[in-house]
């Protein structure tokens, strides 16, 4: 692949971009105690604050200005998607095509500030509380209030927009898919700290504590692997509707249409749904963490942490919406249907138009299921992981499902920049034969 020039730059600005990211989260917020910011995350390795860090890459942790992360974009994107559904205003806009959907992504972008502003101002009353309720003391460094609030939502929301404009510029200058890519980047670079924490409570705690048993961790491994293979197979896993065209005339002889399949991923939605039911879960503790005094905002906020059945519960009903949401907005069946009849095509046994837009939704509904039910297993996996055998390493679940998932999408994009620079060569009229003409 790095042999095709145009390719090799789009991944070469890709990884530049990724590690501008990854710089960027070094940076820390003017006006806060890193260190002191370090000692939030010493014990609780299942709380909020650690889900907050898990998306946002470990800038939360380093109370980075890419604190917030790719989430304010995420919850514009998941808005509007909704809105798609119930306001029609919005719905006419998705269906005109590419200015359309220009419009709706600026849409995005302006929803998108709002989003980290307030979203920076809630981190800002969180921080200011636990600098002078006494819990972290010497969080914050800056004497006056009004000025480290200013400055705190203006660092957190730039950093903000900054990281959806680097996702952006992944989509049209890189390989694609940039949003995901932005999260795969936190993940992954998380990925050695993770081993070396397993380490740790594999050899034992120098106080007494006893580490894990050889055959705990490599339980664990073996989880990890067959979860790899689990995710790959449902990610490439299809239901494939035979389609046959109709017979054409050739003079006088006909022949019969060719046949074909329409494919139906298991899972339509990707992972998407996970990463949506995470952002949706990480409200109620941003909106608690800047009003502790309310009991009832508190007691919801610890009934929503990972761990408990309440999270499990909310978390699973979260994943199967989004599931057949998402799925029902990047697949019309009717439109499918409308398609196949203007191609003269048809799936053997159903007639074309109606029957055949309801036999494709079925099927759909069908499928949806299967990968909801998937979906929800793998992501609930480090839960019941960390509850049976403690282990503060999110082995599976969304982080993993992310990783695989972005990786195959990642591996199929390239894959279609090599086919169509193949297709392009051949069509390329310096590759084409050329007729001599002869000496006579």
């Amino acid at each position: 692949m790095f042999k095709i020039p145009e390719l090799r730059k789009r991944i070469l600005f890709t990884l530049a971009l990724l590690a501008v990211y990854r710089i960027g989260c070094f940076i820390t917020t003017p006006g806060v105690d890193r260190e002191k910011m370090n000692s939030l995350f010493g014990g609780d390795s299942q709380g909020v604050m650690t889900l907050f860090n898990f998306f946002s890459g470990g800038a939360l942790e380093q109370m980075s200005i890419f604190a917030l992360g790719i989430m304010p974009y995420i919850s514009a994107s998941i808005i509007f998607q909704l809105l798609g559904v119930v306001v029609p205003a919005v719905e006419r806009k998705q269906k005109e095509g590419d200015a359309g959907r220009r419009v709706i992504n600026q849409w995005t972008r302006y929803l998108t500030l709002g989003i980290a502003v307030i979203q920076g101002v809630f981190m800002t009353t969180y921080l200011q509380n636990l600098s002078s309720s006494g819990d972290v003391v010497g969080l914050v460094t800056m004497d006056s209030r009004i000025g480290f609030a200013l400055l705190t939502v203006l660092s957190l929301t730039t950093g903000a927009v900054f990281i959806m404009w680097l996702g952006e510029q992944i989509n049209d200058r890189g390989i694609g898919n940039g949003i995901s890519m932005v999260i795969f980047a936190g993940i992954v670079a998380q990925l050695p700290r993770g081993l070396f924490s397993l380490y740790e409570q594999t050899i034992g705690d120098p106080t007494g504590a006893v580490g894990l048993s050889f055959y705990q961790v490599l339980l664990l491994v073996l989880v990890v692997f067959a979860t790899i293979a689990f995710v790959c197979f449902f990610e490439r896993a299809q239901r494939r509707i035979p389609i046959q065209h109709a017979k054409r005339m050739v003079g006088r002889e006909a022949f019969s249409g060719q046949a074909s399949y329409l494919p139906l991923k298991i899972n339509t939605a990707g992972v998407i749904p996970a990463i949506f039911a995470s952002s949706v879960l990480m409200f109620p503790a941003t909106v608690a963490g800047m009003f502790p005094q309310t009991e009832w905002l508190q007691g919801l906020r610890v009934a929503l942490m990972p761990g408990e059945w309440q999270h499990i519960v909310v978390y699973v009903l979260l994943i199967v919406f989004f599931c057949f949401f998402y799925t029902a907005v990047v697949f019309n069946p009717v439109d499918v249907a409308d398609n196949l009849k203007k191609s003269q095509a048809s799936i053997p046994g159903i007639r074309p138009g109606k029957m055949t837009a309801e036999y494709i939704d079925t099927a759909l509904s069908r499928i949806t299921v299967v990968g909801a039910i998937y979906m929800s297993a793998v992501c609930i996996l480090p839960e019941i992981l960390v509850s049976s055998f403690q282990v503060k390493f999110y082995f599976g679940g969304t982080s993993l499902l992310i990783v695989v998932g972005v990786s195959l999408d990642t591996v199929r994009q390239i894959e279609d920049h090599l086919t169509n620079r193949h297709y392009e060569g051949f069509n390329d009229p310096s590759n084409r034969p050329r007729l001599r003409r002869s000496a006579g």
